[in-house]
């Protein structure tokens, strides 16, 4: 947001995908604003289209070097991930990601166990279909199919873990 910011404050053209790439491997995505498939280290992009849906984030508010959950990775030889069909609804869209995985998942864990305590507090919200880590990590999502039990699990993490920050949003 705040690069798309700037460069419209300066009438500067976006930035060049190499350009962009080099700032870090979820840039990319990050200025597509849109949900896609990342593939490489995040320059191949695929727009994906997501159901109606809404996403609880929390994050416990500990740091996660990335390069540290990179370095403990089990194994960067992993096969690759098939490519997502079309979603009619939540529900379908949690079946098939819960068949996925995040190979970050294991050792940021490892290095921060709190992680494992949000996406279970996720996890036990009532109307979550799916509760996993983002990316690297720290932050953890929980995948609802409704605003009203999105709003509801985001009240209650927010009441039980005043030091997380929590929010929900649409997909």
């Amino acid at each position: 947001a705040a690069l798309r910011l700037l460069g419209r404050l300066w009438q500067v053209p976006p930035l060049g995908a190499d350009a962009v790439l080099a700032l870090g491997a979820d840039v990319p995505v990050c200025l597509t604003g849109a949900p896609c498939r990342m593939q490489g280290i995040g320059e191949v992009l695929t727009p994906v289209g997501l159901p109606p849906c809404w996403l609880v984030l929390a994050n416990p508010g500990l740091p996660v070097a990335s390069g540290a959950v990179f370095a403990d990775l089990a194994s960067r030889q992993n096969p690759p991930m098939p490519a997502p069909p079309a979603f009619p609804d939540a529900d379908a869209l949690a079946t098939f990601l819960a068949a996925q995985r995040n190979d970050l998942e294991p050792p940021a864990i490892a290095l921060v166990p709190r992680i494992a305590d949000v996406i279970a507090a996720l996890a036990r919200q009532p109307g979550c279909r799916l509760a996993r880590m983002s990316g690297s990590g720290a932050s953890c999502f929980g995948l609802f199919a409704d605003q009203p039990a999105a709003l509801a699990a985001a009240d209650h993490l927010r009441a039980a873990e005043p030091a997380w920050w929590v929010a929900a949003a649409p997909v």
